[in-house]
This record gives structure tokens, C-alpha cells and sequence, in this order.
């Protein structure tokens, strides 16, 4: 039998080479229909309408077993074009490689819809939550997780946090597709991105500028969020940055979840909205150098410590710096300059501009 397939074969593609016009060219990679026609020890043959046929060899034959099981001649099946002919004249096949392919042709299709779609979450770790889309492994990373699902406040407890989207496991997400990459199996979804779409036509009333009232309904280490209080959908985010003029270390410092506030809207972008709290509060630098002059002497406390120095809080809301080299090394400055503690600096500089007082210590 399969010395009768070669040479009707070899035949075959003999007369759809002289007339190209009937003969599709194919390419490695091309996803094609594929008619079975015999399964031998050897190899399984296939029609492949208008091109001649084709076969499946060795690797590729263990690949497909479970596939070729299902298998009964005269079947319709998709295979991928391993090469487009061979020594024989053959079009060798791939079935496992085109069943993947298909599902990620199906997988980028649905991105394209850009439409909701539902799926169940089978694991978590620190990074997000673990579901499959059409038999593919998706990620859905914790921070494309909607406010109301993110667990804000965890971010430096990876224990707690791997706790808490665990709870998520066996539950199912309404989610969009973000990313993908077939190559190295990378599909990434989101939920946040669900909400982004109907807060776009929300967000068409607002625009930059605006000073909105809002409730805090969650805080981060990178800042907190707040839901407009005229429009619940809509939540912005304020930026660690933009929470006060003072540098701000830890968000719940400075507003906690339930706080009603008023914000400014500093950008709407993609069906996202930033808001700022700074914007609506007197720049303390503003004529800071009149009020706190270079070479006086004052009292401030100490802020934080970092390796290049402390921060040292001071009259008027402003901070100033007191360079590590003035103590010689960190840990002397880790001794001299303790957490909260009160001293007596020489303002060496000030550069309202940079928002920025250089300090010294006073003998």
C-alpha cells in the first residue's frame, strides 16, 4: 500500500507541478485539512485536498498517538506543515503542533473581540492568580486584579499575601486578555482591564483639572485608591507622590480607607484616572527660602534614614538632608540620628526650585 501512495504520489505532484495555477504553495508552518487515509506501523497517510499527500513520521508519530487513537479513516483533521515536501514527495505533518496552533489562532481571535471572557482560577502564588483558557496555562497578575479583589497592604508580606489569593482558587473571574506570545507560551489576562472599558464612557463627563469628592477605598504601598463619590464606578488612583508635599513613606500616614476627600484629576488616560491631593494644598516651598534662611540655625526631627543620609523634618512642612559624610559612616549616622528624635541643624543650603534644604549639624 505505501509503495502504491509513492508512486501515485510522486505522479501527483508531478502534474500539479507543471500546472502551479491548481497547486497552492505551501509553507512550513501552514495550518492545513487533512483526510485520513491509512495508518501503518511506519506511518499514517492523509489527503490534503488540492496538494497531494501527506504523512506523519516518526517523533511526530509518538507526538500524535493520543490524537490519531480518536482517529478513524476518512476523518477530517487540522495538521501543521512540518515540511512541505520531503524525499518522497511528501508533505510531512504535525498534529500535535497544529492543535496548539489552533488553539492560540482561537486565543489571539478572542483578544481581538477585545470582549469579556469568564475563567476559573486553579492556583496562586505571590505574583497573581492561575487559570487556562481553551486548555492554555493564563496568568492574571495580582496587581490586574480589580480593587475589590486586590489585597492591598500585603505587598511586603508575601506569606499573607499568597493567603489571601488563594481564597480566589476555584472561583470564577470575568477577565480580558492582555498578552499573548504562542513562543514562549506567555498569556496574560486581566480584570481590571473589564472595568477600564465601562469607566471610558464614565469618564467622558471629566476631564483635567476637575476637583472631585471621592471616599479612599483602599491603600498600597504605592499609594491608595478613591472612588468618586458622584460616581462609585469610576475609582482613580493617587500616586504615593501625590499624596502631600512632605515625602510620604507609608500612605497610611496620611489617609486611611473611608476617609472622604476631595482630589484633583491630573490624567485620564485609557479608562484610567489619576488624582492627586498635593495639587489642592498650599507648595509649603513657596517662598520657603524667606522663612528659612542659609547659615540659621533650627530644630528638626528625624524622618527617615537612607543610605545617603537622613531626612530631617523641619518647620513650615518641608524636609531637609543631612548628608551621611557629616557623621563620617552610616552606622555613626544610625547612632546619632535615631527615628523620631530632635536635634539642632545649620541650614547649609536651600533651593526651593529642587525642593531641596542641604543640613549640617550644629556644634
Amino acid at each position: 500500500m505505501e509503495t502504491i501512495i509513492k508512486k501515485s504520489e510522486s505522479i501527483q505532484m508531478q502534474m500539479m507541478k507543471n500546472d502551479p495555477a491548481i497547486m497552492p504553495i505551501l509553507k512550513t508552518g501552514d495550518l492545513v485539512e487533512a483526510r485520513l487515509l491509512e495508518q501503518t506501523s511506519r506511518g499514517v497517510f492523509f489527503d490534503i485536498p488540492k496538494v497531494g499527500l501527506g504523512v506523519i513520521y516518526g517523533l511526530e508519530l509518538q507526538n500524535a498517538k493520543d490524537i490519531l487513537k480518536k482517529l478513524a479513516p476518512g476523518d477530517t483533521v487540522s495538521a501543521k506543515v512540518a515540511m512541505p515536501e520531503n524525499e518522497n514527495g511528501f508533505v510531512e505533518l504535525s498534529l500535535a503542533e497544529a492543535g496548539a496552533q489552533k488553539t492560540w489562532a482561537e486565543i489571539k481571535e478572542l483578544k481581538e473581540k477585545d470582549e469579556p471572557i469568564k475563567v476559573k482560577v486553579v492556583g496562586a502564588n505571590s505574583g497573581g492568580l492561575i487559570t487556562s483558557i481553551a486548555g492554555i496555562q493564563a496568568f492574571l497578575p495580582a496587581s490586574q486584579l480589580s480593587n475589590d479583589h486586590y489585597p492591598s497592604g500585603l505587598e511586603n508580606n508575601k506569606a499573607k499575601l499568597i493567603e489571601e489569593l488563594k481564597k480566589f482558587v476555584g472561583q470564577e473571574l470575568e477577565v480580558k486578555i492582555i498578552t499573548i506570545n504562542p513562543r514562549t507560551n506567555k498569556l496574560i489576562i486581566s480584570e481590571r482591564e473589564i472595568i477600564s472599558t465601562n469607566v471610558k464612557e464614565l469618564l467622558d463627563k471629566y476631564k483635567v483639572g476637575d476637583v472631585i469628592q471621592g471616599i479612599i477605598s483602599g491603600v498600597a504601598n504605592f499609594g491608595a485608591f478613591l472612588k468618586f463619590a458622584d460616581n462609585p464606578e469610576i475609582e482613580g488612583l493617587i500616586h504615593i507622590s501625590e499624596l502631600n508635599h512632605l515625602l510620604v513613606d507609608n500612605p497610611k500616614d496620611f489617609v486611611k480607607v473611608g476617609d472622604m476627600v476631595k482630589a484633583k484629576i491630573i490624567e485620564i488616560k485609557d479608562g484610567r484616572v489619576s488624582l492627586s491631593l498635593k495639587a489642592l494644598q498650599a507648595d509649603p516651598w513657596q517662598g520657603i527660602e524667606t522663612k528659612l534662611k542659609t547659615g540659621e540655625t533650627v530644630k528638626g526631627t528625624v524622618y527617615k534614614l537612607t543610605p545617603f543620609g537622613a531626612i530631617i523634618k523641619l518647620s513650615h512642612d518641608v524636609t531637609g538632608l543631612i548628608h551621611v559624610s557629616e557623621f563620617g559612616s552610616v552606622e555613626e549616622l544610625k547612632k546619632k540620628m535615631v527615628q523620631d528624635s530632635t536635634h539642632s541643624f545649620i541650614i547649609d543650603s536651600v533651593k526651593p526650585e529642587d525642593k531641596r534644604i542641604i543640613l549640617k549639624l550644629a556644634k
